[in-house]
């Protein structure tokens, strides 16, 4: 199920080029903000090799959960964005049941790797002040310090308010699919009352810890 099929076009933002430009800007900005002008060469080059292995990281993403719940790579990043805003349901049922696979698979990963993410986040975050304190770089080190503690906090609530918006879409979804019929009765093309696995689409099993 391409994007075109069902009338979407991809929008620029996500593309594979302004993926890669918006790594780069940030990276580059940063490094710049830390260590000044006088070595923008090196930091341009480490940006441009940063740059591409987090393009290709996400574009590969994006291809693995396309397959796994049955779209287009290119639709991917739309349907990630409406269950982040719960904002308006695809009308086609098919990608409906596209959605509900992927809330699956972005609840079964945070359940996964909740246990090794956030605290290797903040070895990383507040382990490398560490070491600009001991070269004596103080101002860097307060900088880091500071931005890992914003960028960690903000991390933490959008991690809360994601799985509370996932599971506000599934029963959105779940909704539609159950007008005009009996709870019995209730499926969405693809997925059904039960999704793969014989596992329940709704229901308080298969959500993240906290979204209940």
């Amino acid at each position: 199920m391409g994007s075109q099929e069902h009338g979407q076009v991809q929008r620029w933002q996500d593309r594979w080029w302004a993926v890669g430009l918006l790594v780069l800007v940030v990276w580059v900005g940063i490094r710049l903000a830390f260590d000044g002008w006088s070595g923008w060469p090196g930091i341009l080059v480490g940006g441009l090799v940063y740059a591409g292995l987090m393009t290709w990281f996400v574009m590969r993403r994006r291809r693995r959960d396309a397959r796994a719940v049955g779209t287009d790579a290119a639709r991917v990043p739309e349907l990630e964005r409406r269950i982040a805003k719960n904002g308006e349901l695809p009308d086609d049922p098919a990608e409906q049941a596209a959605m509900i696979r992927l809330i699956r698979r972005r609840e079964e990963k945070l359940r996964r790797n909740r246990w090794w993410a956030f605290p290797l986040l903040a070895l990383i975050f507040f382990g490398i002040p560490v070491f600009w304190f001991a070269a004596g770089n103080v101002g860097a080190g307060l900088w880091g310090l500071a931005f890992g503690a914003a960028f960690l906090g903000w991390m933490v609530w959008f991690n809360r308010r994601f799985v509370r918006r996932m599971a506000a879409m599934r029963q959105r979804i779940e909704g539609v699919g159950t007008e005009g019929f009996g709870t019995e009765g209730a499926r969405i093309k693809g997925v059904g009352a039960e999704g793969g696995g014989g596992r329940p689409v709704g229901g308080a099993e298969g959500f993240a810890h906290g979204a209940r």
